[in-house]
């Protein structure tokens, strides 16, 4: 009801996009990195009410993260932010955080930085 962080940034760190054909979703997650943390993040989507709320939940459990805490999200963690979705929109929650994990690898090979990737 109160999507949070929906905005370009033409200063970004990095960026990853992502996008559905199936369904027709699309969403672009912008990154600021400061000391190993995101200290800003922002999204653009196009796509349903379900994406909308899947990439403000993701764009809010990442910021303030490390990169790595960022990149272990799971789509649980979105599912249970949003207090469930409906069975039939929960691949949007994948979709954020495919564009988030997108972004952070965007980031890594821009600046050079590695660390040990840990998804659930």
């Amino acid at each position: 009801m109160n999507p949070q962080n929906a905005r370009s940034m033409p200063d970004a760190d990095a960026e990853g996009s992502i996008g559905d054909p199936e369904c027709g979703d699309a969403m672009t997650f912008y990154l600021k990195v400061t000391d190993g943390k995101i200290s800003d993040i922002s999204y653009l989507v196009f796509g349903c009410c379900a994406a909308i709320a899947t990439s403000s939940a993701t764009s809010v459990l990442a910021k303030g993260k490390s990169l790595e805490e960022a990149m272990a999200i799971t789509e649980d963690d979105v599912v249970n932010e949003l207090d469930g979705l409906p069975e039939s929109k929960v691949h949007c929650s994948l979709l954020g955080i495919s564009a988030l994990r997108c972004a952070i690898r965007n980031y890594c090979q821009k600046s050079n930085t590695k660390f040990k990737e840990e998804t659930k």
